[in-house]
């Protein structure tokens, strides 16, 4: 056995084939076993997106170790060559690249199956396509950094350009920045989604019909489309009407004078519901004797809708039927008075003015 490895040492390009083959052995003999158990633990999963990563994952991890034998032989059988140097950076940059590589197509087949879970979904994906170009820039970044690690080439005058560039670029760009960032919360936090009926401070009401990156577009019951740019939609208050309850409430207030039968009034504002069919029949639509007016009584009908959209729409048909049905029963509804008295006092007029307000129902 001893001659034989003298032999072998007499001739180097034989040992080099053998150390070749003997790695490439070795290389599939290491994915062979570290697949099985890979491939064990993923049948428990349901998506086949880890079936997809773990077969691209054999390239890289043959060529590593392949790379990786190749250089313990070179350190340990061959003797010290001007040439080895650069060929030992040229096997780790080779390993680096096939890493990154495969790094970032795994990372697009990741997203490229988040988006698809969301476009079934009807959500907003705009965030998906950000994140995605991120984190490929960063592993591109990191590969290049270790890169000229290895090749010995100083990144601090590189970095502290870089830094002086991005303060540049920031400062000139600090509201598209904050449009970015207000953006990336909208999509984050989720205060609404597409299709929702929102109601801003400022008190512009419409369907959310896009949230993107830098702005967010609704459109109103007069179909006019506003776009409200992001830094604004983070920081301003925000009244979702659609909610996470897919229905709606609207209400109806209305005055009946003081001799006004109340239960009379109750059943008549519940007979005004029936034929709408918008209306849900659960939970059922309620009416409320609210407070004592001034020249009325205050009561509130409550019922619930499907769509916010169809607020305006439902409350006129109620408005109507209401003033129908209490014209038939008799009810009255009362409107502002002015009441005006006077009592002669030494020859003198002295007059009171009362005036009754009937607040708008």
């Amino acid at each position: 056995m001893l001659e034989v490895w003298h032999w072998l040492l007499a001739h180097p390009y034989l040992l080099g084939v053998i150390l070749v083959a003997a790695a490439v052995a070795a290389a599939l003999l290491v994915d062979y076993l570290f697949t099985r158990v890979i491939k064990s633990l993923t049948r428990m999963s349901k998506t086949e997106l880890d079936d997809k990563i773990l077969k691209n994952l054999h390239g890289p991890m043959r060529t590593s170790v392949i790379l990786l034998a190749v250089l313990v032989a070179m350190d340990i059988y061959m003797e010290e060559q001007p040439w080895q140097g650069p060929l030992v950076n040229v096997i780790y940059s080779v390993i680096i690249i096939v890493w990154t590589v495969y790094l970032v197509r795994m990372s697009r087949m990741i997203f490229r199956a988040l988006r698809e879970r969301h476009r079934k979904e009807h959500t907003p994906r705009q965030l998906l396509p950000l994140l995605d170009n991120l984190i490929m820039l960063l592993l591109l970044v990191h590969g290049g950094y270790w890169m000229f690690k290895i090749w010995n080439i100083n990144v601090t005058p590189l970095l502290a350009s870089a830094g002086i560039a991005t303060a540049a670029v920031a400062l000139a760009s600090k509201d598209t920045l904050a449009n970015l960032f207000g953006g990336v919360s909208v999509l984050v936090d989720h205060p609404f989604r597409l299709g929702d009926y929102i109601t801003l401070s400022d008190g512009q009401r419409g369907e959310v019909v896009d949230i993107g990156i830098r702005s967010t577009r609704i459109l109103t019951r007069d179909s006019v489309l506003i776009t409200v740019p992001n830094s604004i939609m983070s920081t301003t208050v925000i009244t979702n009407e659609s909610g996470r309850v897919p229905r709606f409430r609207v209400r109806v207030t209305v005055g009946v004078g003081y001799d006004s039968d109340p239960e009379l009034v109750e059943a008549t504002l519940l007979k005004a519901c029936e034929g709408i069919s918008e209306i849900l029949p659960s939970p059922k639509p309620r009416a409320r004797f609210r407070e004592f007016g001034d020249s009325a009584l205050i009561y509130q009908l409550l019922a619930w809708i499907h769509e916010p959209g169809d607020r305006g729409r439902i409350i006129h048909e109620l408005n109507t039927k209401i003033l129908l049905l209490f014209r038939q029963e008799g009810i009255e509804i009362p409107f502002p008075q002015r009441v005006l008295s006077y009592h002669p006092r030494d020859g003198h007029l002295q007059g009171r003015l009362e005036l009754i307000n009937k607040e708008d129902q």
